[in-house]
C-alpha cells in the first residue's frame, strides 16, 4: 500500500500522529481479501511502547472472518475534520480563483494482525480498554460489575486482535498553505462554529 498523500507542510511527527490516534479513540481497520476489501470500526488500546494496538470485535463480524494471522491491516484514525468555504478567505478579494477545501487531522497506521481467542487475554483487553476510556469518570464503570455468567457469555461472543505496528503517518491539514490572514479568519470562524469546526480550531491554535 502506498503512503497517504502528505505534503511537507501538513506532515506530523510520530508524536503528533499518535496523539491523533489517542484523540480519535477508534478507527476504521481495513484488510484486503481475495474478493475485495473488508473494514471494521473499533476502539483500540495503544500499548505503552506504541509497538502494538489491541481491540476486540464480535465473533460474527465478517471482517474477522476475512482476517488471517499475519494479515496486513491499515488503520485510519480521524480526530477532526471540517469543510472550509472560500468565503473564509479575505484573499479572495484580490484573487477570485479560490476553491473550497477540507481541513482534517488524521493518522494512518500500518500493522500486521494476531488473533486472540483466549478468554484470559480477552478479559485483560476488555478491562484495560474500559479502564482507559472510563478514566475521568467518577464513579468509573468496570466489567467486574457484571454477573459472572453474563460476563462469560459476552467474552464468548467476541474475538481479540493484536495489531503489531509497522509504521505510522500523521497529517494535519490546517490551512497552513493559505496566507496568514486567511488562516486567522478560518480559525476565528471555526472557533464560533460547529463542534467539528471547533475541533479543527483547537488544532490550529497549536499546529503540529
Amino acid at each position: 500500500m502506498d503512503p497517504v498523500y502528505n505534503p511537507p507542510a501538513f506532515r506530523l511527527d510520530d508524536e503528533g500522529a499518535w496523539r491523533i490516534v489517542e484523540d480519535a479513540g477508534a478507527g476504521t481497520l481495513v484488510v484486503a481479501t481475495p474478493t475485495g476489501l473488508e473494514s471494521a470500526f473499533a476502539p483500540v488500546l495503544v500499548a505503552q511502547d506504541r509497538r502494538s494496538m489491541s481491540l476486540h470485535v464480535a465473533r460474527a463480524n465478517p471482517w474477522l472472518r476475512a482476517l488471517t494471522p499475519g494479515a496486513e491491516v491499515l488503520g485510519l484514525f480521524v480526530a477532526a475534520s471540517a469543510y472550509v468555504s472560500p468565503l473564509n478567505y479575505p484573499s479572495r478579494h484580490d484573487n477570485l480563483n479560490v476553491v473550497p477545501t477540507w481541513n482534517y487531522a488524521l493518522a494512518q497506521v500500518r500493522t500486521t494482525a494476531t488473533i486472540h481467542d483466549d478468554p484470559q487475554w480477552l478479559w485483560r483487553q476488555v478491562t484495560t480498554l474500559t479502564g482507559h476510556f472510563e478514566e475521568g469518570h467518577d464513579p468509573a464503570w468496570t466489567p467486574e460489575h457484571l454477573d459472572p455468567g453474563f460476563r462469560d457469555a459476552q467474552l464468548g461472543a467476541i474475538v481479540g486482535v493484536e495489531l503489531s505496528v509497522v509504521s505510522i503517518e500523521g497529517k494535519g491539514k490546517l490551512s497552513q498553505n493559505r496566507p496568514d490572514l486567511d488562516r486567522l479568519v478560518v480559525h476565528e470562524a471555526f472557533e464560533a462554529g460547529s463542534l467539528r469546526e471547533r475541533l479543527i480550531a483547537q488544532r490550529m491554535e497549536s499546529p503540529e
